[in-house]
C-alpha cells in the first residue's frame, strides 16, 4: 500500500531526518578520534558497549569510518579495537541500508524511469560483487554507499557479507594506525618523525 505522501516529499523528509542526525552527532559527540575517545572513556568498564553504540550512530551520521576505526585503536588497542570497529561498522552499515530501504526505496521506485529500472535490475543481478567493489575501490564514500544500496534490490544477506569482507582490512589498518599513534592531536600524528640523532 502506497503512502499518501508524494514520493518527493517522502524523500525530502528522509533527507531532512538524516541531516538532523548528522548535525546532532557532529555537535554533541565527535569531530575527531580523540573526541570519540574522550566521550567513550567516561563510561568506564562499559566503554566497549558505549563505543559500539557511538560508532553505529556515527556510521548512520556519515562520520568517516577511518576516524571511527582509529578511535577504537586509541581506546582498546589493535586486536580488540579491530574487532569492535568491524562489528560496529557492519551493524551501522546494515542499519543505514535498512533505513534507506524502508524509508525511501518505495519513493525511489515510484519516481524511477526506465533507465533507472534497468540499472536497478543490473545491480540486483550482481548484488554481492557490486557492494564489494563499492567497498574496496578507493574514492567511493562508504557512508553514502550504505544508504544508496538500501535504495536498490540487493538482498540484505549479500550486502552484509560483502560489507563485512570489504571493511575488515580497512578496519584493521586504521585501528592499527590509531593504536600506534596514541593521539591524533599529538605532534607525532601530524608531522613525519625524524630519525634519532647519533650519539
Amino acid at each position: 500500500m502506497r503512502s499518501r505522501l508524494s514520493p518527493r516529499l517522502r524523500l525530502g523528509l528522509a533527507a531532512a531526518a538524516l541531516l538532523a542526525v548528522f548535525l546532532g552527532v557532529l555537535l554533541l559527540i565527535a569531530r575527531s578520534p580523540d573526541e570519540i575517545r574522550e566521550f567513550v572513556d567516561r563510561s568506564g568498564s562499559a566503554a566497549p558497549l558505549v563505543f559500539i553504540a557511538v560508532a553505529i550512530g556515527l556510521t548512520l551520521a556519515f562520520f568517516p569510518f577511518p576516524l571511527v576505526a582509529a578511535a577504537s585503536g586509541l581506546l582498546f588497542g589493535i586486536a580488540e579495537g579491530t574487532a569492535l570497529s568491524i562489528f560496529a561498522g557492519l551493524i551501522g552499515a546494515v542499519l543505514a541500508f535498512l533505513i534507506a530501504r524502508y524509508a525511501a526505496a518505495g519513493a525511489v521506485e515510484e519516481l524511477a524511469g526506465e533507465r533507472l529500472q534497468r540499472l536497478q535490475d543490473a545491480v540486483e543481478r550482481r548484488g554481492f560483487v557490486a557492494v564489494l567493489y563499492a567497498r574496496i575501490f578507493p574514492g567511493i564514500p562508504r557512508d553514502v554507499v550504505n544508504y544508496v544500496f538500501g535504495l536498490t534490490r540487493v538482498s540484505l544477506g549479500a550486502y552484509a557479507l560483502a560489507t563485512l569482507i570489504g571493511i575488515s582490512p580497512r578496519a584493521f589498518a586504521y585501528t592499527a594506525l590509531g593504536g600506534s599513534l596514541g593521539s591524533f592531536d599529538s605532534a607525532e600524528s601530524k608531522l613525519p618523525s625524524e630519525p634519532p640523532s647519533a650519539v
